[in-house]
This record gives C-alpha cells, structure tokens and sequence, in this order.
C-alpha cells in the first residue's frame, strides 16, 4: 500500500522522502502561498473543480500569478491516480510565492525550477501536490462527531470588508493561530474549535465551515463576515436545495449553535462531523443525522463546476 505521494507541477512524479523545497522558499519562511485539501475517494479527487476555483480566487487575494488550472488539474489527477482506490487519501495542492532570493532581483528563470513551476517575467512560483493517508482522528470525527467549545478570534465581523489585506476569505499557508486553537481545544478535553467575532457571531471551526441545522433549514454564515467559503458545504447546499431543504447563507449569533437540532462541522477531508457537544453542553443527534451525511457524500462525490464560484 502506498504510503505517500508527490507530484510537482510539471508532471514528475517524484520521491517523498527526498528534499524539494529551498530553505529560503517563501511559503515556508513566512507562510507566503495557499493550500487547498482534498478528499481522494476510490483513487478520484473529490470536487475537485470547487477545489480549483477556490485555489484560483485564493491566488487573486494574494497577488500570486494566476495558477495553471489544467497544469494543477493534471497533476491531482495523476497523484490520485497513483494514490489507487485502496484507501482514502488526504491531498494536499501548495502553491508558494517561490524563492526569496528570486525576489527584487534581476534573476529571473526561464526553466522549470525545482518543483516544476515554470517563470516567465515574474519570479518562479513553487507548487506541488502531495498525498498521505487520512488521519484516524477522521474517521472517529465522522462515526461519533466532535466534542467543540467555542472561543473568540477577537475581530469584528467587518473586518474582511474593511480590511481585504488580512485575507479572511483565502486559504493559505499561515495556519499557526488556528493550530494553536486546536490545541487549547485539546487541553480543555475537546475536539475542535467553533470561532467568534467580537459581535458574538459565528464565524467557522479552524479547519472547516460550521452549518447549522434548524427543522427543514441549513444555515452557514455568509462569506463576508470574514469566513472561508467552504468547498464541503457548497457541495452539500447543491445536493440539498435539489432535496428540498432551504439553504441560507445568513449571520449566526453564538446562541443560534445552542437551539439548532444540530450543529456539523463541514470539512474536505473529515465531511460531515456532528458536534455532540458545546461548550460542555450535550447536544443529541437528530432523526435526519444521516440523511445529512448523505447528502455531503453525494455533493462530494460530484465534480462540481468552476462556474459554481
């Protein structure tokens, strides 16, 4: 069984274990570049196009060039391909702003550097797509959901609009604060993290975009009070508002979390986790709990369309 896979973005599949980045790579001195995660399912990436559009607006908010979607669409197909359908697969799609020292100099390469990224007139970027097995904590998340506390991020749901340069709604690279949090999480006996705003608004978990369940309703805090726009979720509204649910996109008060029938933490890798607990307080499932986890593995397994972005 294989254990991991890389593949760069000029179609080299290459050995895991072998050095790729420079140490003076840009993502990993400052976190400088974007990620997206996805679900490798029966050796298929999962909503892939949602992944790539989402990997492409990201991209836009960080000024980085634009990203070769059939090049970056090759290279998941072949890593997942060579990943096989034994197991399901966490892949990863890097994108860095590529060497410092190729940074407000002259130096500008004309070949693909080493991790396959070609240069033109800008400095080369550095990107590639890895595969590992998914984490055992997933499987637990998905068949017996997630304990969660709550805890604020300390910015006001304004934030975004008024200050685009803080990139609240891109993926990228510098996930140490929400580490940290899932960590204080870990210490206070829980799971996973439900972040605030100063106003008390529900913004999303540090690895996924939080959906509230209410009678027939599916609600999710819409993407300009300075949240991610989720891919899992997407999949789910679509499969959803064809079942008849009515899906919202609409401000959630931390008090919402508590009279929901259900609260789910929505991710690419984990799908569907129901919180079982907030803040100490047990929350039951509800009858229509699988009828839910359905629909994300029916939306997921779909392509989606870049269009839907």
């Amino acid at each position: 069984m294989v254990e991991r896979v890389l593949v760069t973005l000029d179609g080299a599949i290459r050995d895991p274990d072998a050095p790729l980045l420079y140490a003076d790579d840009i993502g990993a001195l400052r976190g400088d570049g974007i990620f997206e995660t996805v679900l490798v399912r029966g050796g298929v990436a999962c909503a892939l196009e949602l992944h790539l559009a989402r990997l492409r607006r990201s991209a836009q908010a960080l000024e980085l060039p634009a990203p070769d979607l059939d090049a970056w669409r090759f290279a998941v197909e072949l890593a997942a391909e060579e990943w096989g359908s034994e197991q399901e697969g966490m892949l990863r799609m890097v994108l860095t702003r590529g060497r410092d020292s190729d940074h407000g100099t002259a130096n500008r390469k004309s070949s693909a550097n080493a991790t396959g990224a070609l240069s033109g007139a800008e400095p080369a970027t550095t990107g590639y797509v890895l595969v590992a097995p998914v984490h055992e904590r997933v499987k637990t998340a998905r068949s017996e959901g997630v304990s969660v506390i709550t805890l604020s991020r300390g910015i006001s749901i304004d934030l975004a609009q008024a200050a685009p340069w803080q990139l609240l709604g891109a993926k990228t690279l510098s996930y140490a604060t929400n580490m940290a949090a899932l960590r204080f999480a870990r210490r206070m006996n829980a799971d996973d993290v439900i972040f605030t705003s100063t106003e008390h608004r529900v913004l999303e978990g540090p690895r996924s975009t939080v959906v509230v369940q209410r009678e027939n309703q599916l609600i999710t805090p819409p993407a300009r009070n300075g949240v991610l726009p989720g891919t899992t979720q997407r999949a789910l509204f679509t499969q959803a508002e064809k079942a008849g649910w009515d899906c919202r996109y609409e401000p959630l008060f931390t008090a919402d979390l508590i009279t929901a029938d259900s609260v789910w933490m929505l991710s690419s890798i984990t799908l569907a986790a129901r919180v079982k607990s907030l803040d100490g307080l047990r929350m039951s499932a509800p009858g229509n709990a699988a009828e839910i986890i359905a629909l994300v593995d029916r939306g997921i397994a779909l392509p989606g369309s870049i269009a839907d972005w």
